[in-house]
């Protein structure tokens, strides 16, 4: 791709963003999210595969609908009420309509299904941008609406996303995938808590946010895509693997690493809300993400290859250093210390 073209999609993306997250009208926020559709639809094809074009058509006809019904929902809001402000939702039929859209846009169960296949056909970059950037200006948009969403087709949407992320991420061989149902698992931990703390769902996303860009990276780097090829990169980048095996039990929740502050604090918040069988259930759901989680770093990291001695060689190269993947992977790692200020903060 030509660079300067390239320059002018991420910029449009980042001004999309911009723009959505920034909106208080109901047309600049679809704007926003147009802009951003528009933008990430040549990075998903730019390698000219069958499969990169069928994931950019699916996911620019999901996105379309999604974009449809937001903005339906929008002028049916606009109709009851006489004004276009995002925190104005009063409209019962709008509200659903809008969760619907956000829902689709998100990759929220039962609007999952084009997640996993558009990941798999785009490039491990575009795949991350997809995970995180792309994902901020809905959930902004659901963070100025929280309260006057559906409480129980919320918890529905988020218990049935931890299931099936956890369910059908278990038979993948395909890391592309695999980290897709690990979105989608994620996905129901922010939702669920959008009910009754909106500003711990932001933190749940800055968190996985920060843990899949680390992810991504460093496979982009051993330029892994399944698990087979997973376990040859050992040889070649030890250090960099024995990272993103933190990496990825920090992203399965386990303590003492970052990773287990959202959940903890979700698991918290229910318990304070008297919801405890929400919390007992979501929890017990995210053994099903720890299990693949676990196999991904035992492919890692633990298991070596049939032949290592044919890659022993390359322990000894010179290997760029990536200072972006280094502060990713310490942050994944080392924030739990750090929960006092972050509560203070929210």
């Amino acid at each position: 791709m030509n660079p300067y073209a390239k320059l002018t999609f991420l910029v449009s993306l980042a001004l999309g963003t911009t723009i959505t997250i920034s909106s208080n009208h109901w047309m600049t926020a679809w704007c926003g999210l147009e802009i951003n559709t528009l933008a990430i639809i040549p990075l998903i094809s730019k390698s000219h595969h069958p499969r990169a074009i069928e994931a950019a058509i699916k996911y620019f006809l999901t996105q379309a609908a999604a974009s449809t019904l937001l903005l339906f929902s929008s002028m049916v809001n606009a109709w009851h009420t006489g004004q276009w402000d995002i925190t104005q939702l009063s409209d019962s039929t709008s509200s659903m309509l809008l969760t619907t859209a956000v829902a689709m846009k998100l990759g929220l169960v039962p609007f999952h299904f084009w997640f996993p296949e558009v990941l798999q056909g785009s490039p491990l970059t575009t795949a991350m941008l997809l995970s995180t950037v792309m994902k901020f200006p809905p959930i902004s948009i659901l963070f100025l609406t929280s309260h006057s969403l559906n409480p129980t087709l919320l918890t529905t949407m988020a218990i049935a996303s931890a299931t099936l992320g956890g369910w059908m991420g278990l038979n993948q061989t395909q890391i592309r995938k695999i980290l897709a149902f690990s979105s989608i698992s994620h996905l129901g931990w922010m939702t669920i808590a959008l009910i009754y703390n909106p500003k711990l769902t932001l933190l749940t996303f800055y968190l996985y946010c920060i843990m899949t860009s680390a992810v991504f990276l460093t496979l982009n780097t051993t330029k892994s895509l399944k698990l087979s090829t997973m376990m040859t990169s050992w040889a070649k980048t030890p250090t960099l693997n024995a990272a993103l095996m933190m990496t990825l039990l920090s992203l399965a929740g386990l303590p003492p690493l970052t990773g287990f502050l959202p959940k903890w604090l979700i698991i918290q918040e229910l318990s304070k809300q008297e919801v405890t069988t929400s919390a007992t259930i979501i929890a017990v759901l995210s053994l099903l993400g720890l299990f693949f989680y676990l196999r991904l770093a035992y492919y890692s990291t633990i298991t070596l290859p049939p032949n290592p001695t044919n890659h022993m060689k390359q322990w000894h190269t010179n290997k760029p250093s990536n200072t972006s993947i280094a502060m990713l992977t310490s942050l994944s790692a080392l924030l739990l210390p750090l929960s006092p200020m972050i509560l203070a903060s929210i």
